[in-house]
């Protein structure tokens, strides 16, 4: 048996192994082309022993594909994208594909560097979590390049793409009405509130219709903050402007902050809604650290069903999103570009469902 090189061994070497020109060799192993099965076996079987790892760029060269999908999300931390990435390697790896992730940090600069990477490395689409709200030159310019685009989680306006997002206004919206019907008229809610809407919080709350076509253009943070005050309206209850909180710097210590802030105030309120799981993890720091009892003390509700979640002791009540279907579906989406460039649009909005535990208390004193 030939020992295999440390090196990669080349193209010539296989074709000179199998008995056919570095041509045929090369028609087999990057799939284009016509070769008889005998041939492609003999190839192959060289190929094999050899050790040889097919240059999927230099493949690239030549059919216009690298069979790989670049992959940006705003925090590669967040269990949340994690589950969507284990869903898009999902079905990238049984189509074939490989996939290449890179990360924002939210930030939009960084953003960009992420997406001239990737178009860099010559990916054949790209999947984003955009932290833009519009005017996202560097992925209208990709699209432009006949690179197609899939946005996840967030639509951004003036980017015309197949998406995949979840339903966080009514998602929302019927989880809150859960805690008003158990008595809870002050509720707290915690959110990032990242980009998506220009005016402040008390411009947002007075005056946002759930029927203005633009919603599916906010950030996911101020969906939910739309279903939080359609909830209050539905049940003719006025929501205080002093419980919903903005953490400015999104982080669970701000939100933290944020959470013993609300809670140590004169008339604090009976149940706090989080966001995020970012919000949620600063919210039970602060509640541990004022030996508050949930939901004796103060009932709790978090948008995100985290692991460790089941594990607290009576256990937290949260918005459970698909992440790994929304992975699999903006996948899904994205190979069917591939194969028919102009076949029309598609959006998929999937839903979020409650996962009851035992944090919302009862009240029966209102």
């Amino acid at each position: 048996m030939t020992p295999r090189s440390s090196k990669n061994p080349t193209i010539i070497e296989v074709a000179r192994r199998a008995g056919v020109s570095s041509a045929t060799a090369g028609r087999v192993l990057g799939d284009y082309g016509y070769s008889s099965p005998e041939v492609q076996e003999k190839v192959r079987a060289a190929a094999a022993a050899l050790g040889y790892r097919p240059n999927r760029l230099a493949k690239g060269l030549i059919t216009g594909r690298t069979q790989t999908i670049g992959v940006v999300v705003g925090d590669i931390e967040s269990p949340f994208y994690a589950s969507v990435l284990r869903g898009i390697g999902d079905v990238a790896r049984s189509g074939g594909f490989g996939v290449i992730v890179t990360n924002s940090d939210e930030n939009a600069e960084l953003e960009r560097e992420a997406v001239q990477l990737l178009l860099e490395k010559q990916v054949d689409g790209l999947i984003v979590s955009s932290t833009f709200v519009d005017g996202p030159d560097h992925l209208r310019e990709a699209v432009a390049a006949h690179c197609p685009v899939v946005q996840f989680d967030r639509i951004t306006a003036g980017l015309e793409t197949d998406s995949v997002v979840v339903d966080n206004v009514s998602a929302t919206r019927s989880s809150i009405a859960t805690m008003i019907a158990a008595g809870h008229s002050r509720i707290a809610i915690l959110a990032e509130l990242g980009p998506g809407q220009r005016d402040d919080v008390g411009s947002f709350v007075a005056n946002t219709d759930l029927s203005s076509s633009d919603v599916r253009y906010h950030h996911p943070s101020w969906q939910r903050l739309l279903g939080y005050l359609e909830a209050h309206r539905a049940a003719a209850v006025e929501p205080d402007i002093r419980l919903i909180r903005r953490v400015a710097v999104y982080s669970s210590e701000a939100a933290r902050k944020e959470a013993l802030d609300l809670l140590t105030m004169r008339n604090p309120p009976s149940a706090l809604f989080t966001a995020d799981g970012v919000m949620s993890t600063g919210v039970l720091e602060a509640t541990s650290a004022l030996k508050l009892a949930i939901p004796e003390d103060v009932s709790l509700l978090c948008f995100d069903d985290l692991d460790w979640m089941q594990f607290v002791a009576q256990g937290i009540t949260a918005i459970a999103q698909p992440a790994h279907l929304i992975g699999a579906a903006a996948a899904e989406l994205l190979l069917k570009r591939l194969v028919e460039a102009t076949r029309p649009l598609e959006h998929r909005i999937l839903s979020a469902h409650l996962v009851e535990r035992n944090s919302i208390a009862v009240r029966t004193d209102r």
